[in-house]
């Protein structure tokens, strides 16, 4: 017998065992394993569909994220706008009550001027009068030392009250 060729009866009986195995594995072996390979496959499917949808998700939730974040944004100026305004009409409001309040002070100042400017008036027309009797008295009792030139000046005066009525 050589090494390389095999005999007859070997050949039929490794072919024989074969066929046994074969079969034994073909009836319980290969079942299971190709039930194992075929669950695998699904698992491995169904991971891959998951992985998929979180992919969705994830992206799903960033789309929401940036469209939150921009709301924000926009609301987040929309208040910063309206403090200006609110700001901006507070400052003319004020400004307005100031302007009313300085033009009241100024009308009550300028009453008051003019009160006191005709009081002032009112004196110095008083003292005037007071001066102008003094004078007149002094001038008198110079002037009118003797008696005709007394009678003289009263029907002077009487005249002069005459002829304005």
């Amino acid at each position: 017998m050589s090494l390389l060729t095999p005999d007859t009866g070997l050949l039929f009986w490794m072919l024989v065992s074969f066929g046994i195995v074969f079969l034994v594995l073909a009836k319980f072996g290969f079942p299971i394993i190709t039930k194992m390979v075929e669950d695998r496959k699904q698992y491995v499917e169904s991971a891959l569909d998951a992985a998929k949808e979180a992919k969705l998700q994830l992206e799903n939730v960033k789309t929401e994220g940036a469209k939150i974040l921009a709301e924000a944004r926009n609301k987040e100026m929309q208040l910063l706008k309206a403090g200006a305004e609110m700001r901006d009409k507070m400052i003319e409001e004020s400004k307005h009550l100031a302007q009313i309040e300085a033009d009241k002070m100024i009308q009550e100042a300028r009453i008051l001027i003019h009160k006191e400017k005709e009081s002032a008036i009112k004196d110095i027309k008083k003292q005037v009068a007071v001066l102008s009797v003094d004078i007149a008295e002094k001038v008198l009792r110079k002037k009118l030392d003797n008696q005709p030139a007394q009678m003289e000046l009263v029907d002077k005066l009487l005249d002069e009250l005459i002829i304005r009525n």
